[in-house]
């Protein structure tokens, strides 16, 4: 049976289940390569400024092994928090007939990348787009070495389409790309739906948000890069009637939140909540918002969670998923991202009519079946059978 190397990051809530979904293939095997151990040991979340570690189980149902980490400052944070001078070594052990490289902006990657030499090839799959255009002559000279960087991986899966237009971009030739998309455990979700939604009828009391209110849901990091304070202040200038605005996450910016929102009786706060808590999250609410702005939210998959639970969504320009996940008036609305007042205008709109924003919610769910693990699976598959090591 032939044999894949994956080489990741740390463990994580999403990716998870698909190597559970990928050991169970006739065709290949598989073994994970961790570089830190995030995830599964309590440490300090930079975005949620709280120690983290997830509910649920990332380690089991496929093999793994972590690469010792030597980094003095361990994390993604910065370029070398990640520093594993014996992944060549591990790599070469297990004699893999292809590696799949999930990053590569870290010291350790490019050392590995630069330095493999085996006839096994190597595929990447990246989320990054380029929707925020950068010029200059530093812009160029990055697109180059970035460029450069790609020629030295035989395959590339992409995720979406503005992720297909990144790497057309720096190089990548059509034939070398193919759609693996960005995906979450939608079983998980979808099979918690009912169980969920009595919850969270519970939880709207003891969030002290009206029966009768509709409830607009951002849930995440509260950082820059995910403009919750653009929310807010969309919401306090929609004034919508009968609606509530709640927040659920950790971050930097509470403290500007709280502020922007004291005497604001319809906008609520919850904390951080762990991985088997976000169906009940998702399905308090009749409304999901994404408001990113710039090239750093490269997907979003809070979307994808949030249309596993029947929801109707709301995304930026900005948003890497907005243009593959979000169909205008069918399941949702865009608005460009930074616009304040436009995102007060689409609030307003979507929740104008309450049947159908449910009716949005439907189409959500029937969308994101083409957006699951059995798609991410099938491109890499092709990519597989393109480089000749499937048959």
């Amino acid at each position: 049976m032939k044999k894949i190397a994956i080489i990741t990051t740390h463990p994580i809530q999403y990716y998870a289940p698909w190597f559970q979904d990928l050991a169970k293939a006739s065709s290949f095997s598989i073994k994970v390569f961790y570089l830190w151990n995030f995830g599964v040991t309590e440490q300090v979340d930079k975005g949620f400024k709280q120690p983290i570690i997830w509910d649920i189980p990332l380690l089991t149902g496929y093999e793994y092994e972590f690469v010792p980490n030597v980094s003095s400052n361990p994390g993604l944070h910065h370029f070398f928090g990640l520093q594993n001078p014996t992944l060549l070594k591990s790599i070469s052990v297990y004699q893999p007939n292809a590696i799949l490289l999930l990053a590569y902006n870290y010291a350790t990657l490019y050392h590995f990348i630069w330095r493999w030499f085996n006839p096994a090839p190597l595929i990447f799959r990246g989320d990054s787009h380029r929707l925020v255009k950068r010029t200059g002559i530093k812009e160029w000279a990055r697109r180059q070495f970035i460029s450069l960087v790609y020629r030295r991986f035989s395959a590339v899966l992409y995720v979406g389409k503005a992720n297909y237009a990144y790497f057309r971009q720096h190089g990548v030739p059509p034939e070398n790309l193919f759609f693996a998309p960005h995906a979450v455990d939608n079983e998980r979700f979808i099979a918690q739906t009912e169980s969920a939604t009595r919850d969270a009828v519970v939880w709207k009391q003891e969030l002290g948000i009206p029966e009768n209110h509709l409830v607009i849901l951002f849930a995440g990091k509260f950082e820059d890069k995910k403009r919750p304070l653009d929310l807010l202040k969309a919401f306090l200038q929609a004034n919508l009637p009968q609606t509530s605005l709640l927040f659920v996450g950790a971050g930097a910016k509470i403290s500007e939140l709280l502020a922007l929102s004291t005497n604001q009786p319809h906008v609520r706060f919850a904390p951080f909540q762990n991985q088997t808590l976000m169906p009940r999250t998702y399905a308090v609410a009749d409304l999901v918002v994404l408001p990113s702005y710039g090239n750093e939210e490269t997907w979003g998959l809070a979307i994808n969670e949030a249309m596993c639970m029947s929801r109707a969504v709301i995304a930026s320009t900005h948003v890497g998923c907005a243009q593959d996940l979000i169909q205008p008036y069918r399941n949702g609305l865009i608005f460009p991202a930074g616009d304040v007042s436009a995102l007060a205008a689409t609030l307003k709109e979507a929740v104008s009519d309450r049947d159908r924003l449910s009716a949005w919610g439907k189409e959500s769910r029937t969308i994101i079946d083409n957006y699951s693990y059995a798609q991410t699976t099938e491109g890499l598959k092709k990519a597989l059978i393109y480089l000749g090591v499937l048959d």
